[in-house]
């Protein structure tokens, strides 16, 4: 089966964009067998399923305190912001990781991420939380006071998450790009059909998160160091 989709990824035109995501899939998964293929996987995992879940945690969270029927609403929405931010961001972030000093600002920003996580596993306390939302309940987030409040927290919290979510799977394979292009997919799937689940056991099995929160680490530290030195995109051209 793998023989056949190389072949068919070999045979496949070139001329449009889809052909070349298809030819760049085919050969990052014909190449599994690599280490760099493998590891590039294994951390667009974790950092999917690691970020999908806190997403859906801290929405849950803010729409804790609202009546049932706006807490659905403000749920829903946050879910389908985070759709549409994880597209459009995907979308655009090859292009924003090629401009100087952006890759070591994304750095930055996974760095935050990961400290912010390990806070709220730390100071985490219990909260009514959203029964729609399973394992919410020891955030550390704050409940928003109204609908309006709880919308505009929820929509700030996707832009961030959504942006880290594809700037860490983007950084994490950036020299496999058919193994990134379907780890944004993979982050689009899971934030519409198994953040609820991923939220569940996460909270249930902390090690998960320790592991997702080591993932980021370790992508911010490499994108902090190729934001300083590489030739290309390295704030240090600048100097040059």
């Amino acid at each position: 089966m793998l023989d056949f989709l190389i072949l068919a990824g070999a045979a496949a035109p070139t001329a449009s964009p889809l052909a070349d995501m298809w030819s760049h899939i085919v050969t990052d998964f014909g190449n599994l067998g690599s280490a760099s293929a493998l590891s590039a996987l294994l951390q667009v995992l974790i950092i999917d399923i690691t970020l999908a879940g806190d997403n859906a945690i801290v929405v849950g969270a803010l729409a804790a305190g609202l009546p049932a029927a706006q807490r659905r609403k403000v749920i829903l929405i946050g879910v389908v912001a985070a759709l549409i931010l994880r597209v459009f961001f995907a979308l655009v972030v090859t292009q924003l990781l090629q401009v100087v000093g952006l890759v070591l600002a994304g750095g930055l920003l996974l760095l935050w991420v990961a400290w912010k996580m390990w806070r709220e596993m730390h100071q985490g306390h219990e909260a009514g939380g959203s029964p729609e939302i399973q394992g919410d309940e020891h955030s550390g987030v704050q409940p928003a006071k109204s609908f309006a409040s709880a919308a505009w927290a929820v929509a700030l919290a996707d832009v961030s998450m959504s942006l880290d979510n594809v700037l860490g799977v983007a950084s994490a394979a950036k020299d496999h790009p058919g193994i990134m292009i379907v780890g944004l997919v993979f982050a689009v799937a899971l934030m519409g059909l198994a953040a609820n689940i991923i939220a569940k056991y996460i909270d249930r099995y902390r090690w998960i998160a320790w592991i997702g929160i080591a993932v980021i680490l370790w992508v911010a530290g490499t994108m902090i160091y190729e934001g300083f030195t590489d030739p290309h995109v390295g704030i240090m051209r600048l100097a040059a």
